[in-house]
């Protein structure tokens, strides 16, 4: 066996039947509701329990986060929305029309981080719209968070049929 069939053996790009595919994909989610527009949810429920401080630091976070996002979206949302958009359609033919299993699993990872993006964006052009703050603030991320859980439990039930459907269709060792 030489060096060449050691890493495809290792790097298995058969995603749907391997194990690092399904730990990347529970990471992913995992860190994705708990970061929610850059900040961590629990210091969401810090700011909520105690107020004063910890509150204020959820405000300046989300600020600097907000006007971050907002600033890229202004500058170079179009740019980024055609990219996106390229990027997408290019993994939908290759892994749909085409058959290639990777693009597929990249797709199934990449279409739904890029609703929750879409999801996150308009949350923060609202909060910074509307000004809010305080305990609107905190139920706008709680908001937010509960929607990217849903895009997310949709996103693994679709992705885990998929990936049954694939593996059962070719057998589990190709």
């Amino acid at each position: 066996m030489d060096l060449f069939d050691t890493l495809v053996e290792l790097i298995d790009l058969r995603s749907f039947s391997n194990l690092w595919f399904w730990i990347a994909l529970a990471v992913m989610w995992s860190s994705a509701s708990h970061w929610v527009l850059g900040v961590p949810i629990d210091l969401v429920y810090r700011a909520g329990r105690l107020g004063g401080q910890p509150e204020q630091d959820l405000e300046d976070v989300v600020r600097v986060n907000t006007n971050r996002m907002l600033y890229i979206a202004r500058v170079s949302g179009v740019w980024l929305l055609g990219l996106a958009c390229f990027v997408l359609s290019g993994l939908v033919v290759l892994g749909f029309y085409y058959g290639i299993e990777f693009a597929q699993a990249v797709f199934l990872l990449v279409f739904p981080m890029s609703i929750v993006g879409v999801v996150s964006l308009a949350t923060a052009s609202k909060i910074d719209r509307d000004h809010i703050l305080g305990k609107g603030l905190r139920k706008a991320l709680v908001r937010l968070r509960l929607y990217i859980q849903l895009i997310g439990a949709a996103s693994i039930f679709v992705t885990a049929m998929w990936g049954m459907y694939q593996n059962l269709k070719y057998g589990f060792l190709g």
